[in-house]
């Protein structure tokens, strides 16, 4: 399986028969597949290409705060894909939402998909999303991700690897998220553990 989304924290490397990762939680709200919309100015525009989709449930709390981790952090995960499929090609958004640790496993977890040659393609669903906060300027998330329907795609042959769905299609992440200055909550340490039982349908 392809650790979509999920990367940017280690974890598996992609190969050409590996499924997406990553998924969005929260109030069962989708996110478009082609725009993100964004929230303040200055925040960059995430696009995905048409044969991806991410749908992040649960996106509202009650509490303004734990909205905006919920919403920067799927932010984030949508700004690594952009980056792999190509419709970030200079990671730009990738670098506004992370910082740290979790910026430099997002940046090479891009790498690994460009040396091998591959893109991503399908759906993949974030659920289960819980927000802990901790002082004004730090939180920590964690969140489930479905990528049963996620797949790695060849770039030149456009040819899709499936894989059968598995208790590693689904993947659990656990996250911290720091306030930047300009109010933005980046990433900053990332974790993934495939298979985990709290994230099985």
């Amino acid at each position: 399986m392809l650790l979509l989304t999920a990367c940017g924290g280690g974890g598996d490397k992609p190969k050409t028969n590996d499924k997406i990762a990553g998924a969005d939680t929260g109030n069962k709200t989708s996110a478009s597949p082609t725009a993100s919309a964004t929230r303040s100015t200055g925040r960059p525009k995430i696009e995905l290409p048409s044969d991806l989709t991410l749908t992040f449930e649960g996106a509202k709390t009650g509490d303004s705060t734990k909205d905006a981790v919920l919403a920067d952090s799927a932010e984030r995960m949508r700004a690594v894909d952009a980056a792999i499929t190509g419709t970030d090609p200079k990671g730009e958004a990738i670098e506004y939402y992370n910082t740290g640790k979790a910026l430099e496993a997002a940046l090479t977890w891009v790498k690994q998909f460009k040396d091998a040659g591959s893109t991503l393609t399908g759906e993949a669903r974030y659920y289960h999303r819980t927000v802990t906060l901790s002082g004004k300027t730090s939180a920590t998330l964690t969140f489930c991700a479905d990528e049963s329907k996620g797949y790695a795609k060849d770039k030149k042959t456009s040819k899709i690897n499936k894989t059968p769905v598995t208790k590693n299609s689904y993947v659990l992440y656990n996250t911290r998220l720091d306030k930047s200055p300009e109010g933005v909550w980046q990433t900053s340490q990332i974790i993934s553990a495939r298979g985990a039982a709290q994230c099985q349908p």
